[in-house]
């Protein structure tokens, strides 16, 4: 009798929180270290690519392309055999700043049907020194009060989100100690 292959079960973490708070730096090295794949976040490519933030009208296309995205790279991660699969950022936070910035709401009830579908969330926390780096940057002030939006649509949705914070290694230890324990 032969076997059959069982297809790996991939493992998505979403890593969120308000820019400048080391999503890529910390995606990076828990892809390197669990390993898994890294999937960057859409919305740094598109303003790269544009040489711009993005529009209202905008928005939508940005999270679903994340949504695609996603997808395609769940896919991969599992005929490659690797289990986790790692978002730097996820479509709750495009929805969030939609709301936040130019005052609509209606992708947040999409955003949070799409973020059930994770295993994890972790929640990064706004303690590492702000520091602009291009045009994605709208100050510290903003991000704390994304911070608190974030937190609070989580909480109220009911989405477990586990709060990363320190820098450097105990960042990282924090992260892998909270997947690895699941």
């Amino acid at each position: 009798m032969t076997s059959v292959a069982q297809p790996t079960v991939v493992r998505r973490i979403a890593v969120v929180g308000a820019e400048c708070v080391g999503k890529t730096a910390l995606c990076q090295e828990l892809a390197q270290q669990l390993p898994g794949h890294w999937l960057p976040e859409y919305l740094r490519e598109f303003c790269d690519r544009l040489g711009r933030t993005p529009r209202p009208d905008e928005q939508p296309h940005i999270l679903q392309t994340q949504i695609e995205q996603e997808a395609t790279a769940h896919r991969q991660a599992a005929e490659l055999g690797v289990y986790w699969l790692l978002c730097d950022s996820a479509p709750i936070v495009t929805a969030l700043y939609s709301r936040l910035l130019f005052q609509d709401s209606t992708l947040i009830d999409p955003a949070l049907q799409h973020h059930r579908n994770y295993w994890a969330t972790l929640l990064l926390q706004p303690d590492l020194p702000w520091t602009a780096d291009g045009i994605l940057r709208d100050g510290p002030a903003v991000r704390d009060e994304f911070h608190r939006l974030l937190t609070e649509v989580l909480q109220t949705a009911n989405i477990q989100a586990d709060p990363i914070d320190g820098c450097g290694p105990a960042r990282v230890e924090r992260a892998l100690g909270l997947l690895q324990a699941r």
